[in-house]
């Protein structure tokens, strides 16, 4: 899509992209989810969603795929942190849209949950970057997701961030590695150049 198309189809749904906003910061409220401990885990979403309304005309290909990457954006955490399942994160999907929708939908949000491990490299091993990879739009809203943690880390002074600053920086080139799909020519798959470049400037 164009970036004029993209922002038309951002407009014509801008009422449904609330309800999904409103939607997925209720559903972390409701666990006293928060971001940094200070913050509601909302503002997180929403710095996800802002890089994804900043480079999703690059990777979105048609205008019925707006809400699915957007729910992905906003729910990208719900099966991990709010005790959601699969299932019910489609339920909750097809409030919003149609079945096929719902499932591309759900799809990004599981393939960007953890799976089970003890330690940050078991979460997200081979087979997490793997689902990543074989799931369109998964690795953009994965880059994002990364994108809003770094910058966030980079521009805080506590000793969390500080400790995340080193981890993102020392993660950067095994992560875009992961995420990275090579000789596709779906462009659902691609992760834009200048958002490469954005998270490169700020951790590098």
């Amino acid at each position: 899509m164009t970036r004029q198309e993209f922002e038309n189809s951002l407009a014509k749904y801008s009422d449904i992209l609330k309800q999904i906003r409103d939607s997925a910061h209720l559903l972390h409220d409701n666990v006293n989810q928060t971001y940094d401990s200070t913050r509601p885990y909302g503002f997180h979403l929403d710095m996800v969603a802002a890089y994804i309304s900043k480079y999703g005309h690059e990777v979105c290909t048609e205008e019925k795929d707006v809400l699915p990457l957007f729910f992905g954006a906003y729910y990208h955490d719900s099966i991990e942190d709010t005790r959601e399942t699969y299932n019910s994160v489609m339920k909750m999907a097809k409030q919003f849209m149609n079945d096929e929708q719902a499932y591309m939908a759900t799809e990004i949000v599981y393939a960007l949950t953890n799976d089970k491990g003890r330690t940050r490299a078991e979460r997200a091993g081979e087979k997490y970057y793997r689902g990543i990879r074989e799931t369109p739009y998964a690795p953009f809203v994965k880059l994002a997701d990364r994108l809003a943690n770094a910058y966030y880390s980079f521009n805080q002074c506590n000793d969390i961030n500080t400790r995340m600053k080193a981890v993102y920086r020392n993660e950067l080139p095994h992560f875009l590695e992961g995420i990275r799909v090579k000789d596709s020519i779906d462009v659902r798959f691609s992760l834009p150049e200048d958002m490469v470049t954005e998270i490169n400037d700020i951790l590098c």
